[in-house]
């Protein structure tokens, strides 16, 4: 694969910290502020020091045009009823000198989002230590159940405001708000074909499933390893910024991205529904359907890595779709031996 050209990245940075800085200052003793990047996906993200006390926090420049203002807001309404009401520990927002969480900064005739978010300490698990990892999806499958719990409490409240939608329109459909599976990298006329079916059985078997209040409902969507925060025997959880409607199990699939093709897989899935039923029931027919979340989550990330120019699409790029053939193989195979193919397609 061709190494791509980072010069634009480069310079898209280069802008993002002056957004940063700017939006410090809307904090109190901002001037003893340091920011370091820590990370940049969908949006650029710093750690911001205070290096005289010590004191750490996490600022979030968002992504031009990715979420609307009224979407922000509900991500931080989402963050806070579950620090407030739940065991969960969460990274909640911290407000600036006028008491408002979010604050715009006019750059280039748009109006960039910035926040400031507690620091939590603790370190993300370690995708190669199978043991440990075993044991951090059981606890993360307890904690994604206390967070559904929370979700079907409040299902009125909550599907009264704005989030995206995370459905078979919007993962693998004519919408796609990640981009079209069919433009992932090394997507070739064999793989159009067999992910062609895979994304036929997942359509059918979805609304075979449905999506009623006890499926579906304002989640995380996005529980893998960066967003999870490892304190000794807690889990702690982080980056609400995709959370959004879509069906519970969508929660196990988005913990799993980037290892779903790893043979420790199934160990993981099995301790994560361990931890989930020790809090919420799981029906067999919800645990019959794990696969399928699966592959509707991994071609979404193949779709994700084909329109993203960071470096973790680098990392991955063309190899991640090569090693999908075989989960599609499987996956196909899967339903087939489960009857759980349909007579549509």
């Amino acid at each position: 694969m061709a190494k791509k050209d980072t010069g634009n990245r480069d310079n898209l940075l280069e802008e993002f910290l002056k957004i940063a800085n700017s939006a410090l200052k809307n904090y109190p003793n901002s001037e003893q502020l340091t920011i370091e990047l820590l990370n940049y996906s969908e949006n650029a993200t710093y750690l911001a020091e205070n290096k005289s006390n010590g004191e750490k926090y996490i600022l979030r420049v968002c992504r031009p045009g990715y979420h609307n203002l009224s979407e922000i807001e509900t991500e931080l309404y989402f963050i806070n009823s579950v620090n407030e009401n739940t065991s969960v520990d969460v990274s909640v927002p911290v407000a600036g000198k006028t008491g408002e969480y979010i604050y715009g900064v006019n750059h280039n005739q748009q109006v960039i989002y910035c926040i400031l978010f507690e620091f939590l300490q603790g370190k993300q698990p370690d995708v190669d230590n199978k043991e440990k990892l075993i044991k951090v999806f059981e606890k993360t499958g307890e904690v994604t159940a206390r967070l559904h719990e929370h979700s079907i409490n409040n299902w009125e409240t909550f599907n009264q405001k704005k989030r995206p939608v995370w459905n078979y329109e919007t993962v693998l459909g004519d919408r796609p708000k990640w981009g079209r599976w069919q433009d992932g990298l090394g997507i070739t006329p064999e793989r159009l074909e067999l992910f062609g079916k895979v994304v036929n059985r997942i359509k059918y078997r979805l609304k075979k499933f449905g999506d009623g209040p006890d499926r579906f409902g304002l989640i995380h969507c996005d529980l893998r390893h960066a967003n999870l925060l490892i304190d000794g025997d807690d889990v702690k959880v982080i980056d609400f910024d995709d959370s959004g409607f879509s069906w519970y199990l969508y929660d196990l699939a988005a913990a799993l991205t980037f290892v779903e093709h790893r043979p420790y897989v199934p160990d993981l899935v099995h301790a994560w529904i361990k931890g989930y039923r020790k809090i919420r029931r799981l029906s067999k027919e919800e645990e019959q359907e794990v696969p399928t979340f699966i592959m509707m989550r991994r071609l979404q990330m193949l779709a994700w890595i084909g329109s993203r120019d960071n470096q973790t699409a680098d990392e991955l790029g063309s190899e991640y779709t090569e090693q999908t053939d075989l989960l599609a193989l499987k996956y196909l195979e899967y339903c087939e031996n489960n009857n759980l193919s349909g007579q549509e397609w």
